[in-house]
């Protein structure tokens, strides 16, 4: 039971300061049987607070889904606010997307995004943590980003990477303050979506991969003119998973984002939802990145490859270069 009220105290301060709940809100909180137990603490979460609150089950018989089920369409009129807590399966990526883009239909709508959320997230992890002193660091490393023109990215892992940033500005999760209200939970880093025509070099994912979880063997990805080119790992099943996710449709091995990790309570545990907000750690995601500034890729899926460690110099448009972040740690 006490456990049950971390959960809830977690998930209530989670949506008090990073999604600005209100006690005029209308909550759901869409579920499974996975995550039943995270489901119900923000539920009960929106409740105490004096919230209305609405729960939904996602039907075990349908998973993976492929659609959305038309009972979640119509439970999300009049919502002013939606949690997805639910199992990540890598299967559902396609689902997922187009969930947002119903919610999206209604553009005044807050969506807290955690699929792959577990309880110990919320018991000891990244959503106890200082939400204002996050926001300060995202707000300061955005602002380091401002007339950027490329990144260039290394890593002790083998990554090397030039990724064109132009006017692609930079958006972090730790508060919402504008259209479309789109925020992961837990969250805690700053994104951008690369311009999807350019980017060169290679890329060595020593962390984790979305939905697929911890690697246990590098994977080596070629990319050129911002499309991988080649993937290579000792772990030849990953391979070959990784190459059926980024075949679903022409843009799938497009670059998306660039990714930054800024969440000091998050730990590597090879949920990448939690993972890509750790500290001393980056992304790099191929596929979908219509909700980021100027984002062009328009694929179903949308897949990240973390990586540890990051150096990241900055070339801005006057020419002038800054190193903003030396072997993980900022240098802001």
């Amino acid at each position: 039971m006490k456990i049950f009220k971390k959960m809830v105290s977690s998930a209530q301060k989670a949506m008090i300061h990073v999604m600005n709940l209100n006690k005029s809100d209308v909550v759901l909180v869409i579920t499974d049987n996975f995550t039943k137990k995270v489901g119900e603490a923000f539920y009960k979460a929106a409740i105490d607070y004096g919230s209305t609150a609405k729960l939904f089950f996602l039907p075990k018989e349908s998973r993976p889904l492929v659609d959305v089920p038309k009972e979640m369409r119509e439970l999300v009129k009049g919502a002013t606010i939606v949690i997805n807590v639910f199992k990540g399966l890598p299967e559902e990526t396609p689902f997922r997307i187009k969930w947002v883009e119903v919610v999206y239909l209604d553009r005044s709508i807050r969506v807290g995004h955690a699929p792959g959320i577990t309880k110990s997230m919320l018991i000891d992890g990244p959503m106890n943590v200082d939400y204002e002193f996050m926001v300060k660091n995202a707000e300061s490393m955005i602002k380091c980003f401002e007339n950027a023109k490329i990144a260039r990215i290394e890593a002790p892992g083998g990554t090397n990477i030039e990724l064109y940033i132009e006017d692609r500005s930079f958006s972090n999760d730790a508060k919402i303050t504008k259209e479309p209200y789109f925020c992961n939970l837990p969250c805690g880093e700053i994104w951008c979506g690369p311009i999807e025509s350019k980017g060169e070099g290679i890329i060595v994912c020593d962390g984790s991969i979305g939905d697929i979880g911890k690697v246990r063997k590098p994977l080596k990805i070629v990319v050129k003119n911002g499309q991988i080119v080649t993937i290579q790992s000792e772990d030849q099943k990953l391979v070959e998973k990784v190459q059926e996710l980024i075949n679903l449709d022409d843009q799938a091995r497009v670059i998306g984002e660039l990714g930054i990790g800024l969440n000091s309570g998050a730990k590597l545990r090879g949920i990448l939802l939690e993972d890509e907000k750790a500290i001393q750690t980056a992304h790099i995601a191929f596929g979908n990145n219509k909700d980021m500034v100027g984002g062009q890729n328009r694929s179903i899926t949308h897949r990240d490859f973390l990586f540890y460690k990051p150096t990241i110099e900055v070339t801005y448009k006057d020419g002038s270069k800054k190193i903003l972040m030396k072997n993980g740690d900022f240098c802001f």
